[in-house]
């Protein structure tokens, strides 16, 4: 099992340690329900140096990038980036990611920790069968990420690293000198609040972890990570998303260009165009109750759907979940129920974004 360079920092914080896609990584420190309270009022901060991390270069990266995903990388300039899914011949999703532009055919790929060696046999593979001019360098154990979220967090870190972070619009990013040490700086998360995510030498991890608790970011692990992102209505690989998973029943329309020479263009285009026999849908419990992934949901007495993700969320005080559900039942208002422990529990059927404005 791999261990990030914050390891021996997480035990002095107390956290409860758990495998996660062959990492020993942080599933709390004082308790879920707490840590999802600090970042929705306050700030909290997450190891999540388990995320892959790789550079792309070379005079053809922005084309070689381009066939491998549905979305324009036309809109991005430096010091800007996009979420977007890596998609396959048959149009299911590969990886969920997040891609920036660092300067004219400098790129950095944000993917998932359980996809890594998957995703980087992927680009290998298209690398040798394109022969483009790119260098592929995954940097993930060189460097750590730490996600810093919640209203009070762009303040304060502001504040922590000399810089107006204020200035930076969602989804731009900026270099940053902290200690000696060059950190990127990126207006993104996974949790619906504001906040960044920063990258930095894995040699300056620990001293900023320790700088970001002093100035009283509560530390969180990746069950508050969880919670945070249901209730936002955010995608999980393995869950929400598979090789199998069309972008646009997963409600990811809105990433799709009309573009057509990506991989997988012809079976995405034709989803949007003539719609598509399932959408990922929220499922809010209408009496006490926690929904488990794999949980049937029942309309009329029948089972329609199991749950892909499920939660019970602190901030609305009730159980939720996401589905996907045949398009008949995929409306908001509509009566279900989530099968718990052989007992059907009351439900509705909701928007897959629980909380306004995440």
């Amino acid at each position: 099992m791999q261990r990030t360079a914050l390891y021996e920092a997480h035990l002095r914080a107390g956290a409860r340690m758990v495998e996660f896609a062959g990492w020993e990584m942080p599933v709390q420190y004082g308790g879920t329900v707490q840590e999802v309270r600090a970042v929705r009022q306050h700030w909290g901060v997450f190891d999540v140096s388990h995320m892959a991390r790789a550079y792309f270069r070379g005079s053809d990266a922005r084309t070689f990038l381009s066939r491998l995903v549905p979305s324009d990388l036309a809109k991005l300039t430096p010091a800007t980036g996009l979420y977007t899914v890596l998609t396959n011949e048959r149009g299911g999703v590969v990886d969920d990611i997040i891609l920036y532009e660092l300067a004219p055919n400098e790129y950095l790929m944000v993917f998932n920790a359980a996809n890594r060696q998957k995703d980087l046999a992927w680009f290998h593979r298209w690398h040798k069968a394109w022969g483009m001019q790119v260098a592929i360098d995954d940097q993930t154990e060189q460097t750590v990420m730490l996600a810093v979220q919640g209203p009070e967090a762009t303040a304060r870190l502001s504040t922590l690293l000399g810089t107006e972070l204020e200035l930076v619009p969602r989804f731009g990013a900026a270099f940053v000198e902290w200690r000696g040490a060059r950190l990127f700086a990126a207006r993104t998360g996974y949790t619906g609040e504001d906040g960044f995510e920063l990258i930095a030498p894995a040699e300056v991890g620990v001293a900023l972890w320790n700088a970001l608790l002093e100035a009283g970011a509560t530390p969180c692990g990746l069950g508050a990570r969880d919670v945070l992102r249901v209730e936002a209505g955010l995608h999980l690989y393995g869950h929400e998303l598979t090789d199998d998973t069309n972008p646009i029943e997963a409600g990811l329309g809105w990433l799709v260009s009309e573009r057509t020479d990506y991989l997988g263009a012809e079976a995405i285009l034709k989803a949007k165009q003539e719609g598509v026999s399932r959408k990922l849908m929220g499922i809010r419990l209408q009496e006490r109750g926690v929904p488990r992934e794999g949980y049937p949901v029942l309309v009329e007495g029948q089972v329609v759907a199991t749950l892909t993700s499920g939660v019970y969320s602190p901030t609305l005080e009730a159980g939720i979940g996401m589905a996907y559900l045949p398009t008949a039942y995929a409306k908001a208002g509509t009566p279900c129920a989530v099968e718990i422990r052989g007992k059907p529990v009351p439900a509705v059927i909701t928007p897959r974004r629980f909380l306004k404005g995440s």
